[in-house]
């Protein structure tokens, strides 16, 4: 690990473009920029974790002013690689507590990062710094994977999500304290590495009581960027919630 850049430093930023996950088809950047840029309106818009910009740079092709902020300066600098990257102001720091100027009509949080805020207190302070830029009537947006717990049996604490003969990918749960971690075990050119992330699970309601201690109030809730209704059965959540006017 990178202790600069955290979790996310040049091994991950290297190949961070390159992943196979839904999140990265082109379909589905384009059906989250079509939510966030009909939220923004005239802008600006605050990415929290704006990464290498898969969604900043599309955001701005629709003339929305993006600013971002993340701690990796690994993953900005591929950002800065790309066409428009240099247009984009990001600042370099933790997204719970770094503060830019002005104020801001959108703040956004996706795939899953908020996450990546081991603590419960951090990811309060996250709502609260989202808060404190949105203008009056702004909108917060997360996009968060709802916990797999339904799948783990009594005395397990671990669910698989990727088996191939190279690569083995395992989620492991605390479910006393919400901690979990996503496990990565690789084999390239015979040789094995492991590679492991910790996060802190949040329950959709737990995010509401977050918003509301940051003087938020709920929006929107939607089993993914196409807007259809979240549901018990859905496996991850698209939330909005606005800051009040006056």
């Amino acid at each position: 690990m990178d202790d600069e850049d955290g979790y996310f430093g040049e091994r991950v930023a290297a190949g961070y473009d390159q992943s196979t996950a839904e999140e990265f088809q082109p379909a589905a950047i384009e059906a989250a920029v079509d939510v966030l840029a009909d939220l923004a309106g005239a802008g600006p818009a605050l990415e929290l974790a704006i990464g290498t910009g898969r969604v900043a740079l599309p955001l701005a092709a629709r003339g929305v002013p993006v600013h971002g902020i993340d701690m990796s300066k690994a993953m900005v600098a591929r950002l800065r690689a790309k066409p428009g990257g240099d247009a984009i102001g990001v600042t370099i720091g933790d997204i719970a507590t770094t503060r830019v100027d002005g104020e801001f009509s959108l703040v956004y949080l996706v795939f899953n990062t908020i996450a990546n805020l081991t603590t419960q207190d951090a990811q309060v302070d996250c709502f609260r710094n989202a808060a404190a830029h949105l203008a009056p009537g702004g909108r917060f947006v997360v996009e968060l994977g709802v916990p797999d717990l339904r799948r783990l049996p009594p005395g397990q604490d671990v669910v698989t999500f990727h088996v191939s003969p190279t690569k083995w990918a395992f989620d492991r749960y605390d479910v006393v304290t919400q901690a979990m971690s996503s496990n990565y075990l690789e084999v390239v050119d015979g040789r094995g590495s492991y590679w492991s992330v910790p996060f802190r699970y949040a329950w959709p309601a737990e995010l509401d009581l977050m918003a509301r201690i940051a003087g938020l109030r709920p929006r929107d809730r939607w089993d993914d960027w196409s807007r259809a209704p979240f549901t018990s059965e859905s496996r991850k959540h698209v939330s909005v919630w606005e800051k009040p006017a006056g």
